[in-house]
């Protein structure tokens, strides 16, 4: 649960969203919070929309199909994000009907795209409404699911072994993944009306979002699909990516002049759902954009901008093991959570010369002071700056933490305190590692972007491939491999 703050309480929930913002005391001294909260404009004012980006030129595109090998580890997912092309394309274009059996080894027709006129121009979010930034800080995904009475407030599922509802479901994903509740609520009525229908079509009831894929029923694998393919356009776009939109019809539609991340993301999934002519009015501000200000109202007057600030810095930090010991540097830059979160991860594997995953009596330690808001499930939050808030400030996800002698919730720790030991607890893991990864204000930081992770000095660099990459310092470089060998040890 989310610490309280103190000597505040909360006031009454606003009429779009169930928020209740905190209103400090009159004596008190505003929470640093509230600094970051936007400044509703007064009644009929304009609206208030990002800064344009500079035009992008999207690629070259192929005029022919493709031929590729099944490798081992590829996934129908994978390839289909190296060709930009979605996997219903490859499926289809291959008679294939089960993405989840791809033979090694098997030649693949990848079809060519075809091109079309840039998509709308229209901004549908601000990128404070994609991730879970300060402006959600307040949002109570509980009593906004209750108070619109739709089929969602009585849904629940097992997830990980736990009974969720719906509410929780929603906002489990936003943790994770580090995207709005509010945008994924939003999404979900958009696409199956559950927010607010009490009886939904019975199509919806396995696949909610639209993504018919077998075993990715039910509302958890559902929502994780969506957050993620919203997470990857809008980091795409944050690295530079100039488009196109690649839409199940094979479609190739390049980006609207001035759009931001936060709109791309939400067009960016929407291209996996529709076809290339719905698609348009889908992304339209007759499409999402008007169900969105039906629920909560104009987007961007409760936008902050910008969410990384001019000028800002990582602050120190250290490798996340103790003094003394050598770990191998198993993971260059990859998906802080799942592969569309902006590659900000890196992974280190504890001493030792066991394979897979076995137990460790190494320890994690923190890589800078921070209070721990969460610990379950094999995932860590660190939080540097103490306010008791993940969507503000600079935020320390650990993944793969084991529960043996792990830190509980609540504790304040300083650099180089234990936090519990490398495992395979949480998430997708073959082998016992950490998995750490940073986030400013909710937008997940990647580790070979602008402002690079660095550890005790040790600067990341990613090689253009999920995982590889390295760490240099003084000269020194070290080359992340999946393995323990004198070219990827690590000390303090």
């Amino acid at each position: 649960m989310r610490p309280a703050i103190a000597g505040r309480e909360p006031a009454a929930a606003a009429a779009r969203g169930g928020e209740a913002l905190p209103a400090p005391e009159a004596s008190a001294t505003p929470h640093p919070i509230y600094s970051l909260m936007p400044t509703p404009p007064p009644a009929g004012f304009a609206d208030l929309e990002p800064t344009p980006d500079a035009r992008r030129e999207p690629p070259v595109l192929r005029t022919s199909a493709d031929t590729y090998v099944v490798q081992p580890g590829d996934t129908l997912g994978s390839i289909a994000g190296k060709y930009g092309l979605s996997a219903a394309t490859i499926l289809r274009a291959n008679g294939l009907t089960n993405p989840d059996v791809l033979p090694v080894w098997m030649a693949l027709t990848i079809p060519a795209p075809v091109p079309q006129s840039s998509g709308p121009a229209d901004k549908l979010l601000p990128d404070s409404e994609l991730v879970f930034s300060p402006g959600a800080a307040f949002f109570d995904v509980q009593a906004e699911v209750v108070a619109r009475g739709g089929y969602l407030a009585g849904y629940a599922e097992e997830v990980e072994g736990q009974n969720l509802s719906g509410a929780e479901i929603v906002e489990l994903v936003a943790r994770r993944h580090s995207v709005n509740p509010r945008l994924l609520l939003a999404v979900l009525e958009y696409q199956s009306g559950w927010l607010r229908a009490s009886n939904p079509s019975a199509s919806t009831r396995d696949y909610p979002m639209g993504f018919a894929i077998l075993r990715r029923e039910g509302l958890y694998s559902q929502l994780a699909l969506a957050a993620d393919l919203l997470n990857t356009g809008y980091y795409l776009w944050r690295a530079g990516w100039g488009g196109p939109f690649v839409t199940p019809d094979s479609a190739a539609i390049p980006p609207g002049e001035g759009l931001n991340a936060g709109t791309v993301g939400v067009q960016y999934l929407f291209a996996r759902l529709y076809t290339s002519g719905d698609w348009r009015s889908v992304v339209s501000r007759d499409g999402f954009y008007a169900l969105w200000t039906e629920l909560y109202g104009n987007p961007f007057r409760r936008g902050i901008e910008p969410l990384l600030s001019a000028g800002l810095i990582q602050p120190e930090l250290r490798l996340p093991f103790e003094d003394g010991t050598a770990w191998s540097f198993t993971g260059g830059p990859h998906g802080a959570w799942d592969s569309g979160a902006a590659w900000g991860a890196l992974d280190f594997a504890p001493p030792g010369d066991a394979l897979g995953c076995v137990l460790s009596d190494a320890w994690v330690t923190a890589s800078a002071d921070g209070l721990v808001l969460r610990a379950g499930q094999g995932e860590l939050i660190l939080d540097l700056d103490g306010d008791g808030y993940e969507q503000t400030g600079w935020v320390l996800l650990y993944m793969h933490v084991e529960e043996r002698g792990r830190v509980e919730p609540g504790t304040f720790v300083h650099a180089g305190d234990r936090l519990g030991h490398p495992s395979c607890e949480g998430g997708y893991s073959n082998g016992t590692h950490v998995h750490i990864a940073r986030k400013y204000n909710g937008e997940w930081i990647a580790a070979d972007g602008p402002m690079p992770f660095v550890l005790d000095g040790w600067r990341s660099k990613g090689a253009g491939v999920e995982y590889d990459g390295t760490l240099e310092r003084h000269g020194v470089i070290l080359e992340a491999c999946d393995c323990r060998n004198d070219g990827n040890q690590i000390a303090r």
